[in-house]
């Protein structure tokens, strides 16, 4: 026989804080907020207008017109920060354009810095992947595998040509032992003490990377398991943030994002800086896809993927939805 337990008996009911949307919204442990987001962005050199990326719904290579444009919508939608990527009409074995002041990535940072700077902090993406012709994320030694130290040189440059064109924040993804150190050391001798570092401290070998690849017309042969982090290990997530803490960066990232909470939820526990976190195209095409085909709701999976990245720890998030999130209201 079913027995009703008396109501002294069952004090805690939880539920009472789930009793409506504004009940809802007023216990809210997490938020989205505009300036909590990021904005990535693709500079193709060579094109006359916006080109649409096939693997991701509603992204776009821009132009150096375009991307001015897309840089004051977003000053305007309060986002903390947009992110640009180069892509080069020509590469080479060491990357040159990355470095040339008159290359695409430059050409941008200050036509977006021109903008906004200000109104939006500038950032800028700091590897050689887009730049080279083997796609990989520095230079090469005489058999073929990537040289760190020779890279640390080239990375050294290109910090100090990113900040005279205007980035203030610089975000180095190569995954080069020793990165933060180095450029932290060229951007002070150049002069540019107040230009930031964010070091993609946890940054793994994912197979979420692929819509990425074609957005920046990638070259890469074979994968970047020798730098990159292995998808198997936590704890070097940890370690690898501790050594670019110690080395002054002045945020730490994991990516990806939403595959790595556990990692992301680790860094956050220890770092005494802000902790970023990147919500990579792979994450955003598999939402889009699936929302396409009706089997999930968009909106509804957006909020509920970016609320998980901040409710581990991520202070900030780049997401390709953040211009797009920005102007929902709740």
């Amino acid at each position: 026989m079913h027995t009703t337990v008396p109501t002294s008996l069952r004090p805690h009911r939880p539920r009472r804080l789930r009793s409506s949307p504004a009940m809802r919204r007023l216990v809210a442990e997490t938020r989205l907020h505009p300036a909590d987001l990021v904005l990535p962005v693709f500079v193709r050199e060579g094109i006359h207008e916006p080109s649409p990326i096939t693997s991701m719904p509603g992204v776009m290579q821009h132009t150096l017109d375009s991307v001015r444009a897309v840089a004051v919508e977003a000053a305007a939608a309060g986002l903390g920060g947009i992110m640009l990527f180069g892509v080069p009409a020509e590469r080479d074995p060491l990357g040159s354009a990355a470095v040339d002041p008159n290359g695409i990535l430059n050409r941008a940072l200050r036509a977006v810095a021109a903008e906004v700077s200000g109104d939006l902090v500038v950032q800028s993406d700091l590897c050689l992947d887009e730049f080279t012709s083997h796609g990989h994320c520095g230079v090469l030694d005489e058999v073929g595998r990537v040289d760190n130290d020779a890279t640390l040189q080239h990375y050294a440059r290109m910090a100090v040509a990113q900040a005279e064109a205007g980035a203030e924040l610089l975000g180095l993804s190569g995954m080069m032992d020793g990165q933060v150190a180095v450029v932290r050391e060229a951007l002070d001798e150049a002069g540019f003490v107040d230009a930031a570092i964010l070091a993609y401290a946890a940054k793994y070998a994912s197979a979420f990377y692929g819509p990425f690849r074609e957005a920046v017309d990638s070259q890469l042969q074979g994968d970047r398991r020798s730098y990159q982090q292995d998808p198997a290990n936590r704890r070097e997530g940890l370690r690898e943030a501790y050594l670019d803490l110690d080395e002054g960066a002045d945020i730490v990232m994991v990516k990806p994002a939403m595959s790595y909470l556990d990692v992301l939820s680790d860094v956050a526990r220890v770092s005494t800086v802000p902790v970023w976190a990147y919500q990579v195209s792979g994450e955003a095409a598999m939402i889009e896809a699936a929302a396409a085909n009706g089997w999930i709701d968009r909106e509804a999976a957006i909020r509920e993927s970016l609320l998980s990245i901040s409710r581990a720890g991520a202070d900030t998030i780049l997401s390709y939805f953040a211009l797009e999130v920005a102007g929902w209201r709740r």
